[in-house]
């Protein structure tokens, strides 16, 4: 999918991106300028559990 993505950025004119994290692919960063895209294998994406930690009512919020 990052190979997919990276290619068609290119192809729109979209210059040179920055990309984190392909050797692996756990989880993979694709740096735009204006848009940053974030790709995970879905156990990775499980363990960070990135939507609770930006919900509204997440406990460490709800702690300030």
């Amino acid at each position: 999918m990052a190979d997919h993505l990276l290619r068609a950025l290119k192809d729109e004119g979209y210059g040179k991106v920055r990309v984190e994290g392909l050797p692996h692919c756990d989880w993979v960063l694709i740096d735009t300028g204006d848009v940053i895209v974030h790709l995970f294998r879905p156990e990775v994406r499980s363990f960070y559990n990135i939507e609770k930690i930006w919900s509204v009512d997440s406990a460490h919020r709800a702690a300030i």
